[in-house]
């Protein structure tokens, strides 16, 4: 057992989710007991700044009564009820109507799910639906990109460039899902090459997919306007600006995954609104509800949602819905977190409290592991190299990320490590004072892995 308040008990009968089952059988798991703000606390009553916001979604923190009490009294009046057969209640129709008023663009239309995952499948099925309805069924395939998060379905995992997700589940399913290359400049740019000359060669690295498989076989394009699950990458310079004409002249659905970004993770209400993005659909959840309750959301178009009556009128349905989607608990947690966002100015405070969050990170490229420091408004990726003059990574054996995480927790900081690279995507709610001990707590994690990585020998030697 390792020496930092792990515990065996939880381990008999429960699988843990995207964790090392063998290690765990052998290390068992920390058990989070309560939380407080932008902290949780173990059951052996040990601190941790939370700057992940548990899952890139506790937005309000860990202890925001008011959402607490908006799901009390849902339960009370209505504890659920479903949105099929032409059956609803005002808790959905009223969110159905803020969201279409806070949309990028023009997307008036939701459909809601309990999960990022389920609302990235349904937009999938929407897609293919409305191009047979369309009279285009050969317009099928899919564009993601490699080191891309979109979910744990079949579809989406498959439309996910996440290598650990696939090996050995059979996955990508079919021929319908196809990846281009992960846009960070700092690990893939070429000597020489420019932010915005490396976003000319991603766009022409998408062109040449286009034509080598034929803009009549592809239906959409797929990109979280940061790429979370890659390892929080921002985009480089002119990306999206360069990305999205492509693919209006192919006819080629843009989707913005904003799952992670939405709702003032990157110092605007979307993530589209930060880098120019104009979807076609958008998908949404996380910080919809705080993470207080399951929920999610597909915006859609006009033109789709006519499709979907269409069909309506063809099959004499629309043959999509979910058990849970639109429960009326969770889209009441979802109106006061949206509530709570308007009334307290988060928009404003991620802006105001950004810089110290930016630069305290930033401070950490001289540390000998760090290499690059990238993030925008409450969200950043801090990336680890061997060597700072080649950007050598480590190799994989040596688990430099993980190395970083663990010695992160041991000073009580939550972080997480995606290969190489050091995510932080804290609650919305941080102060500066709270940004200062994260950044102290991230510092000594970071000497920890250090010199257990041999750099206090070779300090030492020199």
């Amino acid at each position: 057992m390792r020496a930092n308040n792990l515990h065996v008990a939880d381990i008999a009968h429960m699988v843990h989710q995207q964790t090392d089952i063998a290690a765990h059988q052998s290390e068992g798991a920390v058990l989070i007991a309560r939380g407080e703000g932008v902290r949780v606390w173990d059951t052996e009553g040990r601190d941790y700044i939370e700057a992940m916001a548990g899952l890139w979604c506790a937005s309000l923190g860990f202890s925001e009564k008011r959402l607490a009490e908006a799901a009390y009294r849902q339960l009370l009046a209505l504890p659920y009820y479903h949105t099929f057969f032409q059956k609803g209640h005002e808790p959905a129709v009223r969110l159905a109507e803020k969201l279409a008023e806070l949309a990028p663009g023009d997307l008036p239309y939701a459909l809601f799910q309990c999960s990022g995952s389920e609302a990235n499948d349904a937009a999938i099925k929407l897609i293919w639906y409305t191009n047979n309805l369309r009279g285009k069924p050969a317009k099928k395939k899919i564009i993601g990109r490699i080191r891309g998060y979109h979910g744990n379905t079949v579809a989406t995992a498959s439309l996910s460039g996440q290598p650990h997700m696939q090996a050995d589940f059979d996955l990508p399913y079919g021929d319908r899902f196809l990846h281009v290359s992960n846009p960070n400049f700092y690990r893939f740019g070429q000597p020489g090459e420019s932010e915005r000359d490396f976003s000319a060669r991603m766009a022409a690295e998408l062109e040449a997919l286009i034509a080598r498989e034929g803009a009549e076989t592809i239906a959409a394009f797929f990109a979280e306007p940061v790429q979370g699950g890659g390892g929080a990458i921002t985009p480089p310079e002119g990306y999206f600006e360069l990305i999205q004409p492509i693919l209006k002249r192919h006819d080629i659905l843009f989707v913005a995954d904003e799952v992670i970004c939405g709702f003032g993770r990157t110092g605007n209400m979307w993530g589209c609104q930060t880098y120019g993005i104009t979807p076609d659909i958008l998908t949404c959840a996380k910080q919809l509800t705080a993470a207080y309750q399951p929920l999610s959301a597909t915006l859609i178009s006009r033109p789709i949602q006519k499709a979907l009556v269409e069909g309506s009128r063809r099959h004499g349905t629309f043959g999509h819905g979910f058990t849970y989607g639109g429960h009326p608990v969770a889209c009441a947690v979802a109106l006061e977190t949206l509530a709570i966002y308007e009334e307290r100015d988060m928009l404003g405070h991620v802006r105001r409290v950004s810089p110290a969050f930016l630069q305290g990170l930033a401070a950490f490229r001289d540390h000998p592991l760090v290499g690059d420091v990238r993030g925008v408004g409450l969200i950043a990726g801090v990336e680890l190299v061997e060597d700072k003059a080649t950007r050598a990574p480590f190799a994989p054996a040596r688990k430099a990320g993980l190395l970083v995480q663990q010695k992160c927790h041991e000073a009580g900081l939550i972080v997480r490590a995606i290969g190489d690279r050091i995510a932080f995507t804290p609650p919305l709610i941080i102060t500066e004072a709270e940004i200062a001990e994260m950044c102290r707590r991230f510092g000594q994690g970071l000497d920890a892995a250090w010199a257990e990585l041999g750099g206090g020998a070779r300090a030492a030697a020199e």
